[in-house]
């Protein structure tokens, strides 16, 4: 029973809990303030938009006109 106890944890062991996720967020808003996390969040959207066209298939137009 001890080694099943000591598993849970090792498991157990690397799960945020909501006061970490609090932390996390409160060290963000310090690092880059209120006003440039949409911004932040505007770009990273548009990465993986840009990221997930390129994986369908919908960026071939654009690898044709570099090779022209």
């Amino acid at each position: 029973m001890i080694k099943q106890e000591k598993m849970e944890n090792v498991v157990l062991a690397g799960i945020f809990g909501p006061a970490q996720i609090g932390l996390i967020v409160v060290a963000i808003l310090l690092l880059f303030g209120g006003k440039k996390i949409p911004e932040l969040m505007r770009g990273m959207g548009k990465g993986i938009k840009g990221f997930k066209d390129e994986m369908n298939g919908a960026g071939e137009d654009s690898k044709d006109k570099l090779e022209k």
